[in-house]
């Protein structure tokens, strides 16, 4: 299992990542630095996830998960020691209890309605800020990298 199991999300202010689950999602401004912090390590999604790209993750390992497969598993299975979660919010309800870290980016939307970070209920956990990283300059955008504490 990786070390290393990280939730990584861009979010519009209120904290929806999609407006419905087949949305193809064209609002997100991040995805450079989402390639190059992922670029050769195991990106795990859901399977509406997977159908919303409009591209293929060449140089990573792709791993497609289904409602009914188990996020332990999945994770043994991997002998990177580094992985991301990558969505949507099923997935990422998932795989909380096994997260490691979450990379947050906030983008200047405002959708009101929609898919939540986390579509199921997941237990509180504190996190440990960790870094700022810089998305764009121009718009204020940044990313906010945090190490979730394990009680």
């Amino acid at each position: 299992m990786p070390s290393e199991i990280i939730l990584i999300a861009a979010v519009t202010v209120d904290g929806f990542i999609a407006r419905h689950s087949n949305e193809i999602t064209t609002w997100t401004k991040d995805l450079p630095l989402f390639k190059k912090q992922t670029m050769g390590f195991p990106v795990i999604m859901g399977s509406n996830t997977h159908k919303t790209l409009i591209n293929e993750l060449k140089g990573r390992e792709v791993i497609v998960t289904h409602r009914d497969d188990n996020p332990k598993s999945i994770l043994e299975s991997i002998s990177s020691k580094k992985c991301f979660i990558a969505g949507g919010g099923k997935t990422y309800s998932r795989f909380y209890p096994f997260l490691t870290d979450l990379y947050i980016t906030p983008h200047p939307y405002v959708f009101g309605s929609g898919i939540s970070l986390f579509s199921d209920k997941i237990n509180e956990s504190q996190l440990i800020f960790k870094k700022l990283v810089e998305v764009s300059k121009k718009s204020g955008m940044l990313q906010y990298q945090y190490k979730i504490q394990k009680p």
